[in-house]
C-alpha cells in the first residue's frame, strides 16, 4: 500500500468518525465534549504512527491531512488556533524519542 492509500484509507475511516461526532452533536452534547472527542477519537486514528509514515508522504498527501483538519476547524470539533498535523507530528516524534 502507497502513503496516498494508506492517506485515503485513513481520512475515509476518519470521516465516518466525523460522522458519529456530528450524530453526537445532534443529539445535545456540548461543544466542549465534542471536541474531547474529536481530538481523542479523529486525530489520534488520523495520526496513528505518523512517525513511520508521516516521511513518506508527497506535499499533497500533507496538505489533504491537512485540509481533513481545518474541515474539523470548521465543524468547530478542533480549535483553529491548535497545532496543525505536521507539528502535531512533530510533536508525536519528540515524546516518543
Amino acid at each position: 500500500m502507497s502513503a496516498s492509500e494508506h492517506d485515503s484509507d485513513v481520512i475515509s475511516r476518519c470521516a465516518q468518525s466525523i460522522h458519529a461526532v456530528r450524530t453526537l452533536r445532534s443529539h445535545g452534547m456540548n461543544d466542549e465534549a465534542l471536541q474531547v472527542i474529536y481530538k481523542s477519537v479523529v486525530l489520534q486514528k488520523l495520526l496513528y504512527a505518523s512517525s513511520a509514515w508521516w516521511g513518506f508522504t508527497s506535499a499533497a498527501d500533507r496538505h489533504r491531512i491537512e485540509a481533513f483538519i481545518r474541515r474539523g476547524v470548521r465543524s468547530g470539533f478542533y480549535s483553529a488556533v491548535s497545532p496543525i498535523a505536521a507539528e502535531l507530528v512533530s510533536d508525536s516524534d519528540d515524546n516518543l524519542f
